[in-house]
């Protein structure tokens, strides 16, 4: 018994690099005895991925050592890897890479194309993601102005999370502001507006009550103007012998 204990810290030193990494993957895994497996890979965020059919029951043959043990989540992992630790298949995800290279061999093109693209076989675009997390709901700020420390979120900077479309966080959906004047346009500006109604909320209660006056100036002139074209209309019919109109 200790003597395989001794040979497997003995292994582990040497697998892991000396103690620092022996520490840090008791630290971020905990297994006890030490995990040993074939490396089968590494993904964009810097996670090893492992396998040992040997030693291990199934289900327990697959793992995966993080790349940062301070910033680790279940979705760091990409879909491409998930499939293989869930043994959704058996062959990593380097090995597609050499099938798609394979199968680009045997298409021949119909016509030609400006796609940025040479062929269609598997998963195209890269994601580069916050954190190399693929569910962004965590990435959004814990207050206003303070942003989110836990995730690395900076003060001021934009959420990632998802926005449908439609919503009024979705950058998409947000149609510009077009003003249509401005109430100090003579003084340099400082009151624009985009439509009437948001101009009567910037103005003042002495602009409401100016604006009301001249209203009902206006209203005033109007009448008197009607007034004095009535009298004009009634000297002329008057002077052609009409006599007198009723009404006027």
């Amino acid at each position: 018994m200790v003597y395989g204990v001794i040979r497997s810290v003995q292994a582990a030193l040497k697998y892991r690099g000396g103690w620092r990494g022996l520490w840090e993957h008791m630290y971020t895994n905990g297994d006890y005895p030490f995990k040993f497996g074939t490396y089968m890979g590494c993904d964009a965020a810097g996670n090893r991925y492992y396998e040992n059919r040997v030693d291990y029951p199934y289900g327990q043959h697959r793992w995966v050592e993080p790349g940062d043990i301070h910033n680790f989540d279940s979705s760091s992992i990409p879909p491409e890897w998930h499939g293989w630790m869930t043994s959704m298949n058996d062959a990593p995800p380097a090995a597609e890479v050499d099938y798609i290279e394979a199968r680009k061999a045997h298409i021949k093109p119909l016509c030609k194309s400006d796609a940025n693209i040479d062929h269609n076989v598997g998963h195209q675009e890269k994601i580069f993601n916050f954190h190399h997390l693929h569910n962004q709901s965590s990435v959004r700020s814990r207050g206003f102005g303070i942003g989110n420390p836990i995730v690395g979120l900076p003060p001021g900077v934009k959420d990632a999370y998802y926005t449908q479309p439609g919503s009024p966080y979705n950058d998409a959906s947000i149609r510009p502001r077009v003003n249509i004047g401005d109430l100090d346009a003579g003084k340099g500006g400082g009151r624009p507006y985009k439509s009437q109604k948001w101009a009567d909320r910037l103005r003042t209660p002495e602009e409401k009550m100016a604006i009301e006056k001249e209203k009902l100036d206006f209203a005033k002139r109007a009448v008197e103007v009607e007034k004095a074209n009535a009298a004009m209309r009634k000297l002329a019919m008057a002077s052609r012998g009409a006599g007198t109109v009723a009404g006027l």
